[in-house]
């Protein structure tokens, strides 16, 4: 028997705003309001909003807490100053991804972890577990509502709202004077901003920033702008079978601070190379929608793997998709097809991202 469904503070505004109402991660979610393809042109050209509450906020503090979550996470949290944040990964003892995260330091020994929804229990206990004596572990996700204000509009919806706060820049996060929390990131490849406040003020939040001119947006949409950017979802393209070397995602992860878990598998590949990896895939032509689990071919009809993930992309008006094949098939510009319900259709590999947004602000 399927556990039931969790509930976002945001969800009776949602069904309010005629929100499509659909599972997602163990938690009842909006889909969509009016279009995917309207939602998502939204935070392409001027600024969207969407429910972020399913996802989990951590706190990490005490003496040590630098040391222990280095050696637990595989970017480099040394590099960051007070009131920076950086994408890193939990990984399991093969290397494999357990989540992807963002980490930000907020004192000398004190960190906001911001992770995936689906993975808050398995995170917690996996951290828990492997806590040291002097260092705290706080799972506050129940405390927060949580919401991502996207596109090239964003600071100035922002602005509106607290015109006496200063965004943080890039990758930063800061307390406001009402407690709120402001982090400088986003899933969409827009200028944004994730906003924390108490889950009791949460509507109203969501209901300002609107009336600030952004525009409700669902998991559709949101799928699609983060496809286009190639950012990986957890549990699709991210898995405890595949390593960060082999998602193209190695940048994030620091080889050269110290042991950290699973360093030893991602050195090894490093040095001895890799059997696939994730490559970026968009249609030549015309064709069905592409979506996960769909094969992808050789031009003779090999299958080399399949799509972890798939959409039609509104921006680029064909259908895009990643997928992880052997390397031989991994150079851009390589011939494949992604075959839909026994139907092959051209396509090749690209280079990663599928788009470039406008430049942003820092």
């Amino acid at each position: 028997m399927s556990e039931p469904l969790q509930h976002s503070p945001l969800e009776p505004l949602h069904v309010e705003l005629g929100g499509r109402m659909v599972p997602f991660a163990g938690w009842n979610m909006p889909v969509m309001y009016d279009s995917i393809l309207n939602e998502h042109q939204a935070v392409r050209g001027s600024v969207g909003i969407f429910d972020i509450s399913h996802m989990g906020q951590f706190i990490v503090k005490g003496e040590g807490a630098l040391e222990w979550l280095n050696r637990m996470l595989a970017n480099n949290l040394a590099k960051l100053a007070d009131g920076q944040g950086q994408y890193s990964f939990m990984l399991n003892e093969q290397g494999g991804v357990i989540d992807d995260l963002i980490v930000y330091r907020t004192g000398a020994n004190e960190f906001f972890l911001v992770v995936n929804a689906s993975m808050i229990p398995e995170d917690f206990t996996w951290l828990e577990k492997q806590r040291p004596d002097g260092v705290e572990l706080l799972d506050e996700s129940e405390s927060w509502a949580g919401m991502a204000v996207q596109g090239p509009d964003s600071a100035a919806a922002f602005a509106k709202l607290f015109p006496d706060e200063p965004l943080p820049p890039r990758n930063g996060i800061a307390r406001l004077s009402g407690g709120q929390i402001v982090c400088r990131t986003g899933y969409t490849g827009e200028d944004g901003f994730e906003f924390f406040c108490p889950s009791a003020d949460g509507i109203t939040a969501f209901k300002q920033f609107c009336d600030a001119g952004a525009k409700p947006c669902g998991l559709g949409a949101r799928d699609s702008l983060r496809l286009e950017m190639c950012y990986p979802l957890n549990g699709s393209d991210l898995s405890p079978a595949r390593t960060p070397i082999e998602a193209g995602l190695g940048f994030f992860v620091d080889l050269e601070k110290g042991d950290f878990v699973g360093r030893d598998v991602l050195a090894r590949q490093k040095e001895e190379g890799l059997k696939e990896r994730l490559v970026a895939i968009a249609y030549t032509g015309k064709g069905a929608p592409p979506r996960a689990h769909y094969q992808v071919l050789s031009e003779s009809g090999e299958v080399l793997g399949e799509l972890s993930s798939g959409v039609p992309s509104p921006s680029l008006g064909k259908g895009i998709g990643l997928a992880y094949l052997p390397v031989a098939y991994a150079k851009i510009g390589t011939k494949v097809q992604v075959d839909v319900r026994g139907r092959p259709f051209p396509a090749e590999v690209v280079k990663k991202p599928f788009y470039k947004p406008a430049a942003k602000n820092s």
